[in-house]
């Protein structure tokens, strides 16, 4: 957990809990407007000024979604509060608050939750929300957080995903399967050392992936890029378990088929390098992989000449009636393969 073995760690129960609280959210100062009050009362009060708000909420449980063998404290405090701030841009909203709750074992120094909060403070600071109220408490089995993120936007600015119709645009930001090989890289890195702790992890020239792995970003930037182009999605949805998984999800919600072109799918070129070196198809990094929290969105066609030629935005496919189904269209052919969920599922991936 700590390099520096003859560091001397602070347990928590010195502090207490209410002590502990303090001590990590000390250095959080309120900076939205519509934050009255923060931490350090029985809860917390969020003045929305006729917006409505929107939350969304996720747990991180250690073992199931992440491996302390290879993954920084202050990495997973950071992508903790990332991921739920993706869910808030994947409904066209602006994130304001958090709330952050931890259950942890006595293993875990007062120092370790430092480095987590460190992290959660770098995102706050990125993404301009503010800490405002969370729990502590101790477990039996290791490492639990829980994160609550807070969005204020107005009605009609907010994107569900139950909006597309047949012939809408299929529209991805950046690019896809990234994040599925940088942890295909730490599982083998961490293999090698476990086999041998002598071993040194060969993690040069992954840079790019390892980073979306463990550190990946929010698009929180998309809103006011799509607000400048004046497009507004029809539906929309974040790229957490897979582009397949999410597609079905916009499938199921707007009661419509897609279709998608595997020759579209954006895919960086160090993401096809290291799946070609692991023998693994990179579209089926893009297509199963997730964590990716990019955005997938429909647009109007009417929309087409606005976003075409955009970098931060790659059309892949189009809306069809319910009833023709979803499928990809195979590269170079007009085979169609059907889409099937074989993305993140945590009761599944045990």
């Amino acid at each position: 957990m700590f390099e520096d073995k003859s560091q001397e760690l602070t347990p928590i129960s010195k502090l207490g809990e209410f002590g502990l609280i303090k001590h990590l959210t000390e250095y959080f100062p309120l900076s939205n407007e519509s934050s009255e009050l923060g931490v350090g009362d029985d809860a917390a009060v969020i003045n929305p000024d006729s917006k409505k708000v929107v939350l969304t909420t996720d747990v991180l449980a250690e073992g199931v979604h992440f491996n302390l063998g290879y993954v920084p404290l202050k990495h997973l405090g950071y992508k903790a509060v990332v991921v739920n701030l993706s869910d808030i841009a994947a409904m066209n909203a602006t994130p304001t608050q958090i709330l952050v709750s931890l259950a942890v074992s006595n293993r875990f120094p007062v120092e370790a939750l430092e480095e987590i909060y460190s992290g959660i403070q770098a995102a706050c600071g990125r993404y301009k929300v503010d800490l405002v109220g969370g729990d502590t408490t101790s477990s039996n089995s290791g490492l639990v957080m829980s994160i609550t993120a807070v969005g204020i936007e107005n009605e009609e600015n907010i994107v569900k995903r139950s909006g597309a119709k047949p012939n809408d645009l299929l529209v991805v930001t950046g690019d896809l399967g990234g994040a599925y090989m940088g942890l295909q890289i730490l599982e083998r890195e961490h293999a090698v050392y476990l086999a041998d702790p002598n071993m040194q992890p060969e993690m040069e020239g992954y840079d790019y992936i390892l980073e979306r792995q463990l550190k990946p970003e929010a698009r929180t930037d998309v809103k006011t890029i799509l607000e400048e182009l004046d497009i507004k999605p029809t539906s929309m949805i974040d790229i957490s378990d897979g582009l397949a998984s999410e597609i079905l999800h916009l499938s199921d919600q707007s009661k419509v088929g897609f279709r998608l072109y595997e020759e579209k799918i954006p895919l960086d070129n160090l993401t096809i390098s290291t799946a070609d070196e692991m023998n693994l198809n990179p579209v089926m990094t893009a297509l199963s992989g997730g964590e990716d929290y990019e955005l997938l969105f429909t647009i109007s066609p009417n929309d087409f000449d606005k976003i075409k030629n955009h970098p931060d935005f790659t059309i892949i496919g189009h809306a069809v009636e319910k009833e023709d189904g979803n499928f990809m269209v195979a590269r170079g052919s007009n085979q169609l393969v059907a889409l099937t969920a074989q993305g993140w599922d945590a009761f599944l991936n045990q």
